[in-house]
């Protein structure tokens, strides 16, 4: 008996990649090229995930909308500008066994794997060539052609693309803004606490786990199989 293909959404920062060193870096570029103070490290990070004029729609409230939108562009240069200083490897390193987590998850023949991100176009190709891992995803959705987490847009894409439905797709991120993407497509999510919101806000997810490795086994329990 054929078995169903199962389509598994990643999030990328806080979730594959550790970029917390760049973002911060970034922002930090950002807010100084208009006289601002920046934002605490622990509110940045509360807010990766979602797109970047909604981050700073939130960082920089109290800012015209016109200012707002140069802090964004500001903080596009400068996340670049890093990456070709250090290389997107170095610049946004993988979490430890990603690699091969990944790799064991695409050598399972149902399996397809895809990206809901944050991040533009051009930031994401550039890290997947940066890591070597473009091959590994059937279906990569951004920012610049969706809503903002939590909307559910970029699932819903992602399930198109592959002609995967609801019940056999799982979201993997490590924020409250994925997990509340993934309850709002209907599909499970599997919350991840080494990234950048604390476990509490994950409160949406089908299940959390602390290690790469637990992921496997989450799978199979959410999908019922050996």
């Amino acid at each position: 008996m054929t078995r169903p293909l199962r389509l598994i959404i990643f999030d990328v920062d806080g979730t594959l990649i550790d970029s917390q060193a760049s973002i911060m870096g970034a922002m930090q570029a950002a807010f100084a090229s208009e006289g601002l103070p920046t934002p605490e490290r622990a509110e940045v990070l509360s807010i990766v995930g979602l797109s970047l004029d909604r981050a700073f729609a939130q960082l920089a409230a109290e800012q015209t909308a016109k200012r707002q939108a140069r802090l964004v562009q500001a903080y596009k240069d400068a996340f670049a500008a890093q990456r070709l200083d250090l290389g997107a490897s170095q610049a946004a390193p993988l979490y430890p066994g990603t690699r091969d987590l990944l790799d064991q998850l695409s050598q399972i023949p149902e399996n397809i794997l895809g990206i809901a991100t944050g991040k533009s176009r051009r930031g994401l190709d550039a890290l997947l060539d940066g890591h070597d891992l473009r091959g590994l995803f059937s279906t990569t959705q951004v920012a610049d052609h969706h809503p903002s987490k939590p909307h559910p847009s970029m699932i819903e894409a992602a399930m198109r693309d592959v002609g995967v439905d609801v019940s056999d797709t799982v979201m993997i991120g490590d924020t409250s803004f994925d997990m509340d993407m993934a309850a709002s497509a209907g599909v499970a999510g599997i919350g991840v606490t080494w990234g950048y919101h604390h476990r509490d806000a994950l409160g949406a997810a089908r299940c959390v786990v602390e290690d790469r490795a637990d992921i496997p086994g989450a799978l199979r329990t959410i999908w019922k199989t050996p």
